[in-house]
This record gives structure tokens, C-alpha cells and sequence, in this order.
């Protein structure tokens, strides 16, 4: 690896995985023929309390300013950072002298002699610690905007590898589905390839549906994909298991409300002109004109939530948007309206009803 022109580099970001992934190939760059596994050290630095922190900043000291015993070039990695977020221990005052002293360690840093990484996550961009590391150093964000587009490019690497590929559309569904988690993507694909078995083939969204769990405060995928079917049968045998797995009615309900709000703006804008359907959905165009004159009654495009249309994933929509097809305004009119009532009888019949009320609710619509 060439000789670094600053003294370390600096990666952090908001996806735990991403930071760690490329923390990892970074660090076996710079260890790349080093002569004994003493001249590469790790130093685990998340850390809890003061005591932790002041003994992480000692052993980090140790690592670059003792020679390797063959007296060749060192990797030292200061590993899981999280003493630069907006954390109790963070914010100290005792905190803060501890990682002053650390940064003016690593501006000494000899990059010639030793390289020298740093992975954080999370890291609390406003800090003027955050913003001397990262002048600092060699500095690498992973996160924020793109991240949806590298979790897409990992998981289509990692298809290609096992000699599966993602149908249209399969691989932005498969994204909504486990919550945007980058881990998740590579082991939801690893589990998909797996059950296509050795002579490979294509990962579909039926497939996806059938196999992958939804994760996280997600969006109900199968219960909500069924009911805007209007596949009444599937919608009741999902409701089966989405309870027999001990959930409840209400995040289901509130699921159901947010995409159906969002499907009453877009039938309201379709059926305008506003937006129309493109080669392989919405038509990006369209959805950028109806943006520019609509997004500021919803809170412009820093407020993200259900009501707001244009803070959304356009792939998402274009998927909402051909089911409104088959449901003119009136109808998603009278789902919203029978949301409100099915939460009113919640609220009476209490937690053991939830099933119940959720069967009926779905018998009064689609029946």
C-alpha cells in the first residue's frame, strides 16, 4: 500500500456494517506484507464510562509508539469508536480532554512508520472533535444519502457470486422488506440463493414474499401487500400469522392508514395528470414537477412521514400506484374511513378482540 499522505485515516458513518465491512478491507491494505502479526494491532474502542475511555486512549499510545519487533512498518486499527457520538459520556467534559489528547496523538502519528485507522459509529457530526479528525485525516463517510444504492450494489454483487439474479423490482422489495439493513441484505440473499440451489436462477419478488421475515418497525409487508390486492383469502390467512407470531393490531392499523394516505395522493395526482406511469413505473420526470409545486404543504422535503408523498421512495410509490389502479378514490376513501372506525373498536373491545377486529375490518373491505 503507497505511503499515506495524512498522518491516519478516518472512516465512519450511519450503517454499523458498512463502516465495519470497509474497515476491514482498508486495514488488511495497509497490514498487507508486514512481516509478523505483532505489527498489526487492534484496539477495541467502544467504550462505556471515562476509566474505559482513558484506558483505550493508553493502549492506542502503546500500539504507535512501540516499534514492531522486527522494527518494520505498523497497522495500528482504533476499532468501534463511539466516544465522538451525542452519548452521556461523549458530551463529558472529562470525555473531551481524553479525546483531545488522542487527536493531537494522531496528527504525530509517523504514517511512514506506522498507518493508522479509525472506524466510528455513531459519530455526532456537529462535534469540533468530529471536525479535527476529519480534516485531520483520511476521510471516508459511509451513510446517509446513497446508502440505499450501495445496499443495492452489495446485494447484487453478492447475487452475481452465487450465480442468482434479482427479477425487476425484486431487489427494491427485498430492500423495503428487511428495513434498509445492509447485514440483512447479504444474508437475505445468501438464504435465497441457497433455496434456488446450484443451478442458480432468478430472485423474485413472489420469492422474496414467501421466504424473507419483514424486520424492524417495518410495513406489515405481507398482511398490507395482501389486503391491497384485494385478495381476501390471503389477507385473512395472513392476518393468521401475523398474530399467531404475537403482534398486535395497532402497528398493523397504523401501517395499513400510512400507505393508504399515501395512496389517496397519488390517485388524487394521477388521476390530474400530475403523475403518470414511465418504462418500469412512475414516471421520474412528473414526480419531480409535482414536487417542486406540491412538497412545501407537506413540510418541504426535511419532514419525512406518511403524509408527506415526497419523501418516499419513488420505486415504493410507482409499486403503490399501479395497485390504485384498480381502486378509485372513492374506495380508498372508505378504507380510511373504516381504518378509524376498526381503531374505535379496538380501543373498546381491548387487546384480546385484536384479531377479531382486524378479521372484520378485512371481511367489511374486501368481502
Amino acid at each position: 500500500m503507497p505511503v499515506a499522505t495524512k498522518p491516519f485515516a478516518f472512516i465512519c458513518g450511519d450503517d454499523d456494517f458498512l463502516v465495519s465491512r470497509r474497515g476491514h478491507e482498508l486495514f488488511a491494505e495497509m497490514s498487507a506484507g508486514l512481516a509478523d502479526e505483532f505489527s498489526r494491532e487492534i484496539v477495541e474502542s467502544a467504550v462505556q464510562n471515562l476509566d474505559e475511555l482513558q484506558a483505550v486512549v493508553g493502549r492506542f499510545r502503546a500500539a504507535v509508539q512501540t516499534l514492531s519487533l522486527f522494527g518494520d512498518r505498523k497497522a495500528v486499527w482504533l476499532k468501534n469508536v463511539n466516544f465522538i457520538a451525542d452519548t452521556v459520556t461523549g458530551r463529558s467534559e472529562g470525555a473531551k480532554a481524553l479525546v483531545a489528547d488522542l487527536q493531537a496523538l494522531l496528527e504525530s502519528v509517523d504514517p511512514a512508520a506506522v498507518s493508522v485507522l479509525v472506524t466510528a459509529c455513531p459519530v455526532d457530526r456537529r462535534r469540533t472533535e468530529f471536525k479535527s479528525l476529519q480534516k485531520a485525516g483520511e476521510f471516508e463517510y459511509l451513510g446517509g444519502e446513497g446508502t440505499g444504492e450501495v445496499l443495492a450494489g452489495l446485494a447484487t454483487q453478492e447475487a452475481k457470486a452465487l450465480g442468482v439474479s434479482f427479477t425487476p423490482g425484486a431487489l427494491e422489495f427485498l430492500t423495503a422488506k428487511i428495513n434498509g439493513n445492509t447485514r440483512l441484505a447479504l444474508e437475505e440473499t445468501r438464504k435465497l440463493a441457497a433455496y434456488l440451489g446450484a443451478k442458480g436462477g432468478a430472485i423474485t419478488e413472489e420469492l422474496i414474499r414467501d421466504l424473507v421475515p419483514d424486520f424492524g418497525e417495518g410495513d406489515f409487508f405481507e398482511p398490507a401487500e395482501a389486503f391491497f390486492s384485494l385478495d381476501l383469502a390471503w389477507t385473512l390467512e395472513a392476518l393468521k400469522r401475523y398474530f399467531f407470531a404475537g403482534h398486535n393490531a395497532r402497528p398493523l392499523l397504523t401501517s395499513l392508514q400510512g400507505r393508504n394516505r399515501l395512496m389517496i395522493q397519488l390517485r388524487v395526482l394521477l388521476d390530474s395528470g400530475e403523475l403518470r406511469f414511465g418504462y418500469g413505473g412512475l414516471d421520474k420526470n412528473a414526480f419531480e414537477s409535482a414536487r417542486h409545486t406540491y412538497a412545501r404543504h407537506f413540510g418541504g422535503l426535511e419532514e419525512k412521514s406518511t403524509f408527506n408523498l415526497f419523501t418516499q421512495n419513488v420505486w415504493y410509490l410507482g409499486k403503490l400506484g399501479e395497485k390504485t389502479k384498480t381502486l378509485p378514490l372513492k374506495r380508498l376513501i372508505d378504507f380510511q374511513t373504516a381504518f378509524v372506525d376498526a381503531f374505535e373498536e379496538l380501543l373498546q373491545r381491548g387487546a384480546s378482540e385484536d384479531e377479531a377486529v382486524m378479521r372484520e375490518l378485512t371481511v367489511r373491505c374486501l368481502g
